[in-house]
């Protein structure tokens, strides 16, 4: 088997993403997420470009990866030893440094502004620099792809200065991400057979046509030995080649797994979905729930049909078993359903219910004339957990809301500024006993959060002997839709909360007033967290 190398630059290229900008402890996090997946490769910024990337590699965890630091060739007319720009890459101290140089003539005469052979004179001399100080060297071919197109001779000459004086790994960029998966694989073939050894080779694509996984596989195919990418496929403008995506693929799927070996094992393939989502929570981000291996609908089955094939044989309707990858199987609910669903997605709830019993005709009954009122339960799972339990007469009564109203106040401060205040009511009946509880919406800074915010605190703020099942219960994201138009709009929320044992769910709740569906999947959330905790059942 050929090894290949994997080369992660989340923490540079990724951080490039529209609105994403890492803190020092989040890059040694995220290092850390990397190395136990076990990259080989961990390119961990810019050092001199900015304080944080500065202070990461000060910070920077010890990792079996290499840890590598980037930055750009020598500057013309300067020497390799006294360009200021290349020496804070240097002083990185890092076993591999990976400098960015131009490969497409009109980007060296256009954008830098010098001559064709000053730049391949700044790539020879800035590649042997590093050479001659011990370092591994990698050269980024910017605009490879595109220099090649307009002048292949140009582009080739480019990455044979840098591989000439000795580096590592020349990495053909698609900086643009505009050449398509067939281009890739025949230029990398060319390239090869031009000198370049495809075990020196890597690829670095991005995905402005959706094509950055197809075509760093393309490469490979064609001879690349290392590929770069991202978690998530984060990156400027559409992204990264996606290794969340790249890694299960190389593993499982042939030829690649038969023919390449990686650096990441079985074992930690589990924890690819861990390490995706743990991304997204550092980025605030909700999961993206089609993402392939790791979305939470990447092994979920809606259609009836699909159901009940997946009860006799799972491999009818997936490529491989979820559980490989860390991910799990689904089957929601929906208008789509049968009772093969249905009784699967309560056996997974741990209700039994025997095949023809006659509350699963009206517990999908039930489902359909609600969707056809606006409700969704494929993404609601929760809800509809409750709901089926109700018709089965398995639902225990925790306790009653007698009453509810919020009010929304706007008066001006003592600065005479015109502010917001959400004050909500709640009055809950526990056994007999009524309990009031008032709650305002305002957080540490005195801001307003807003009405809903105030309702769920207050709903959550005293349920009696069943409040220290609640108290680690937080609502982590709040999704609105306005399901109908006009005069007859009908508003859709869906909540998704999740507890400090790491259990994440969603309920949905739907009216004409956006209070009233909020608090009514506000309230499903609080009754499934007590269900799952009074009858330990699994979540």
């Amino acid at each position: 088997m050929e090894r290949l190398y994997l080369y992660d630059t989340t923490l540079r290229d990724g951080q490039q993403t529209q609105g994403v900008q890492f803190s020092t402890a989040e890059k040694v996090r995220i290092a850390e997420m990397l190395d136990g997946l076990g990259v080989d490769y961990i390119e961990g910024g810019w050092p001199g470009a900015n304080p944080t990337d500065s202070a990461f590699f000060e910070a920077a965890p010890a990792t079996r990866a290499t840890m590598a630091a980037f930055g750009m060739t020598k500057r013309a007319g300067v020497s390799a030893e006294n360009d200021d720009v290349l020496a804070a890459v240097v002083n990185a101290g890092t076993e591999a440094v990976c400098l960015v140089g131009k490969a497409h003539d009109f980007h060296v005469t256009t954008a830098l502004g010098i001559t064709l052979e000053e730049n391949l004179e700044n790539i020879s001399r800035s590649v042997a620099h590093l050479v001659s100080l011990g370092r591994e060297a990698l050269f980024d071919a910017e605009h490879f792809f595109d220099g090649w197109k307009a002048n292949r001779e140009y582009a080739l000459a480019s990455v044979r200065a840098a591989y000439a004086a000795g580096a590592r790994w020349i990495v053909l960029c698609d900086t643009n991400g505009g050449t398509l998966p067939v281009q890739i694989g025949e230029i990398v073939g060319e390239v090869i057979a031009a000198g370049i050894p495809g075990d020196h080779l890597g690829i670095h694509t991005h995905n402005d046509t959706a094509n950055a996984v197809a075509g760093s596989l393309a490469a490979v195919d064609a001879g690349a030995r290392q590929i770069q990418g991202t978690l998530n496929g984060l990156g400027e403008r559409c992204g990264n080649a996606n290794l969340i995506t790249l890694i299960p693929t190389l593993l499982l799927k042939e030829p690649y797994a038969r023919l390449y070996e990686t650096g990441i094992d079985r074992a930690a393939l589990q924890s690819l979905v861990s390490v995706s989502r743990k991304l997204d929570d550092i980025l605030n981000r909700v999961p993206v729930r089609q993402a392939p291996f790791v979305g939470a609908s990447a092994f979920a089955h809606k259609a009836g049909l699909h159901a009940s094939a997946i009860l006799k044989d799972p491999s009818t309707y997936e490529h491989i078993d979820p559980g490989v990858v860390g991910n799990e199987r689904v089957i929601p609910m929906s208008n789509q359903a049968g009772q093969s669903n249905l009784r699967r997605r309560l056996a997974d709830a741990g209700v039994a219910v025997e095949k023809g019993n006659p509350a699963l005709a009206a517990i999908l009954n039930e489902v359909k004339a609600r969707e056809d009122r606006g409700y969704t339960y494929d993404s609601a799972q929760a809800s509809f957990e409750l709901l089926a339990r109700r018709e089965l007469g398995l639902l225990p009564a925790f306790f009653e809301v007698e009453r509810y109203r919020v009010t929304i106040e706007r008066r001006r401060n003592l600065a005479g500024q015109m502010v917001s205040l959400s004050e909500a009511v709640v009055v809950v009946n526990v056994e007999g006993e009524k309990r009031l509880s008032v709650s305002e919406s305002l957080d540490e800074t005195g801001a307003d959060r807003g009405p809903i915010n105030a309702l769920s605190k207050a709903l959550a703020k005293d349920l009696g002997k069943y409040q220290e099942i609640i108290d680690d219960m937080r609502l982590v994201d709040f999704k609105v839709r306005i399901t109908q138009g006009g005069t007859e709009a009908v508003t859709r929320v869906i909540i998704d909360s999740e507890d400090d044992s790491g259990h994440q769910w969603s309920t949905v709740g739907v009216s004409a007033n956006i209070v009233d569906a909020s608090f009514e999947a506000l309230l499903d959330a609080v009754i499934w967290k007590l269900l799952h905790a009074s009858l330990k059942v699994p979540a």
